[in-house]
């Protein structure tokens, strides 16, 4: 098993390194991959140390598996590269999201769908991915006809230019922009870029993504995405229209039993999902269960993941993990 870590640099490439060394996954040669510019740099992973090469030098490697998680400009150009030269990609990017020959995965939910021939394979954005995990088996008890998303988005989901904006603004010092206003004491109402139709391209992601990884195109999402000056993760304010009416106390029930989610619900003393508390945590956290008390079958929801791991590096790392298992590769 030889595995690739394209982005090895990254916020994202050094989480991914980070859950490959919990979850053990099983190789036996690892290539650290980046830019030319980044060829030749150190990285050390479970205390031996890796010298990065160029992309050109890794896939003449011809690894089994290889992550992606470089770019979506990066992503175009070398994942068919990679992919030709006998590679199954998996890729963090936006780049082949909604490619309809490509596969849109979050393994709790869709691995299944997962064929040998599938080389190139998609990973979904980071807000998507905790909402739909949180979603897919309430889905499955009671339909559901349409979500109303708020999110509340961590700075690391802009990179390690925004984490460095924001600090410096805390230190009240100047340095190099990444968002178009202040982001500390602030909130954006800006993620990506703004759409003809007033939208976000996050916002459409999470709309389109959705419906995608579901295989349901009559489920309605409408979305607004935020960004705010936390580092933790991503956090999420949910109104979900069932098909069918729910019990609460099943509503919790069902939650409890999904692989990937914790229910923090005990408002009586202070229990409910909090972005400090995801951090570094694989899992997705979900609280404040109530009813919509506006209109029937309707369900609140609040739920936070850290954007770094399942909403990126935890989610690919399961991926390529379902391959292994499944002797895919």
């Amino acid at each position: 098993m030889k595995l690739a870590v394209v982005g090895a640099t990254g916020l994202v490439g050094s989480e991914i390194l980070e859950v490959l060394a919990e979850h053990d996954f099983p190789f036996d040669e690892l290539l650290l991959v980046a830019s030319e510019r980044s060829a030749g740099k150190k990285i050390e992973y479970k205390g031996k140390e890796f010298t990065v090469i160029g992309l050109s030098q890794a896939v003449a490697e011809k690894p089994d598996i290889a992550i992606f998680s470089a770019g979506g400009d990066t992503s175009k150009e070398w994942a068919p590269k990679f992919a030709e030269a006998g590679t199954i990609v998996v890729d963090n990017s936006s780049a082949w999201r909604m490619d309809p020959t490509k596969k849109l995965v979050v393994p709790e939910i869709n691995a299944k769908d997962l064929k040998i021939d599938d080389r190139i394979i998609a990973n979904p954005n980071c807000s998507t991915i905790q909402m739909v995990l949180a979603l897919s088996k309430l889905r499955d008890r009671y339909g559901i006809k349409r979500v109303v998303v708020s999110t509340y988005q961590s700075v690391t989901g802009s990179g390690i230019k925004a984490v460095n904006q924001l600090m410096d603004e805390r230190a009240g010092t100047e340095g190099e922009k990444c968002y178009p206003h202040k982001i500390d004491l602030n909130v954006l109402p800006h993620i990506d870029v703004f759409q003809e139709n007033g939208y976000t391209k996050e916002e459409m992601k999470m709309i389109n993504e959705t419906k995608k990884i579901f295989n349901d195109p009559t489920i309605q999402v409408t979305a607004t995405t935020v960004r705010i000056p936390v580092m933790g993760g991503h956090s999420e304010s949910l109104n979900v229209e069932f098909k069918e009416d729910f019990d609460l106390q099943e509503v919790k029930d069902i939650l409890a039993a999904t692989p990937g989610v914790i229910v923090e619900d005990d408002v009586a003393n202070n229990v409910y999902p909090m972005p400090m508390n995801a951090h570094k945590r694989d899992e997705v956290f979900v609280g404040r269960l109530r009813r919509d008390e506006s209109q029937p079958n309707t369900l609140n929801m609040w739920v936070v993941a850290d954007n770094l791991r399942k909403g990126a590096a935890t989610n690919a790392v399961q991926i390529a993990e379902y391959l292994v298992e499944h002797s895919m590769v």
